[in-house]
């Protein structure tokens, strides 16, 4: 209903008085529910720049140990190895709920392998290759964890946006104006109310001077 359509009547000061309760409420919720998200995206934040740390770690070391089966068993070698592997690794997708934000939950699969799984012989290669092998599940294990994390800090931001978005509405456009509203169709109703008592007044003294003849 428009601010237009309500009338400064006794019902429609009720109406207002509701829209103006229900929006303060509204207001306080979202409130809370901003500070909350913030508190989470500090933290979340946190874990994230750590799990990046972790994850330049990872890759510098992952990179040597290539480097290091390289020179011990050639590029083919290294190469061989690599595409012997018949599990390609992945993970499943899931969220849980933080605050009504739906964030990602990533685990990984098959990325950790047996020397079985590898699928390259075990008598055949060195254990630079096992070495650099695990260095390299190691790399994707992080990679995975630190897009959970990150991927959940950016759907933190926009949800935190939305919201800080919806609290500004509330607090400098739609609270004020149904206050004003809610003023006005006070003044308006104690306005008509004073002209009522003036025309009752008016009345009785008609009604006097009738009965007296004067």
């Amino acid at each position: 209903m428009a601010s237009e359509e309500i009338k400064p009547t006794r019902s429609g000061l009720l109406l207002v008085r509701r829209r103006l309760a229900l929006a303060e409420r509204v207001h306080r919720l979202l409130s809370m529910k901003l500070d909350g998200m913030m508190l989470e995206l500090i933290k979340l934040a946190e874990r994230a720049a750590q799990e990046r740390r972790i994850l330049e770690e990872k890759y510098t070391g992952a990179q040597e140990m290539a480097a290091i089966a390289a020179m011990m068993e050639g590029a083919t070698g290294v190469l061989l190895a690599a595409l012997s592997v018949e599990t390609n690794p992945t993970y499943t997708a899931g969220h849980r709920n933080i605050f009504g934000v739906r964030l990602p939950e990533l685990e990984p699969v098959m990325v950790k392998k047996t020397l079985n799984q590898r699928g390259y012989g075990i008598l055949g290669t060195s254990s630079v290759i096992d070495d650099t092998a695990d260095a390299y599940e190691d790399l994707l294990e992080a990679i995975i964890t630190a897009a959970e994390l990150e991927g959940g800090v950016r759907q933190l931001l926009d949800d935190i946006e939305k919201t800080r978005r919806r609290v500004n509405a509330l607090e400098f456009k739609v609270i004020p104006e149904l206050t004003e509203l809610r003023r006005f169709i006070e003044r308006q109703r104690d306005e008509m109310e004073r002209q009522e008592a003036v025309r009752l007044r008016r009345i009785k003294k008609i009604k006097a001077k009738r009965e007296t003849g004067f």
